[in-house]
């Protein structure tokens, strides 16, 4: 009965741990130092090649700055990418998802992912920043 009630508090103990795991980003790209998040939104373009690239808002979330940078080829977006990103937290994971619906929305109406709701409406939100620097 004794070892019953061991393994018992062992399996509980167990699911517990795995139940609060919250797996932290394998790489990091940008860390912030504490001090509020600058707002870049100018346009810069390659000389002579139609590209263009623009930066979006710096959004702060509990897990950390989002901030992207979004390129162009004439009215087309060629690539998103992040200029800061959440240090930890389930939004890292959704990252990649946000950057494919971009794409393949080539707007900012692109839907959240569940669980990284903060991310993926700070992303939304700096993606439109970036949009509107282009003037498009």
């Amino acid at each position: 009965m004794k070892k019953t009630i061991f393994v018992v508090a062992l399996s509980i103990a167990g699911f517990v741990a795995v139940w609060r795991f919250d797996p932290m980003p394998a790489t990091s790209s940008t860390t912030t130092n504490g001090s509020a998040p600058t707002t870049t939104t100018a346009p810069s373009t390659s000389a002579g090649s139609g590209a263009l690239t623009t930066q979006g808002s710096a959004e702060s979330t509990e897990f950390g700055t989002v901030q992207v940078q979004v390129s162009f080829s004439g009215s087309r977006i060629t690539d998103v990418t992040l200029v800061q990103q959440p240090d930890s937290g389930r939004g890292v994971d959704a990252i990649p998802l946000l950057r494919e619906e971009a794409l393949q929305a080539q707007s900012a109406n692109i839907d959240t992912v569940s669980g990284a709701t903060q991310t993926s409406e700070s992303y939304i939100k700096s993606l439109q920043a970036a949009l509107d620097a282009k003037g498009s």
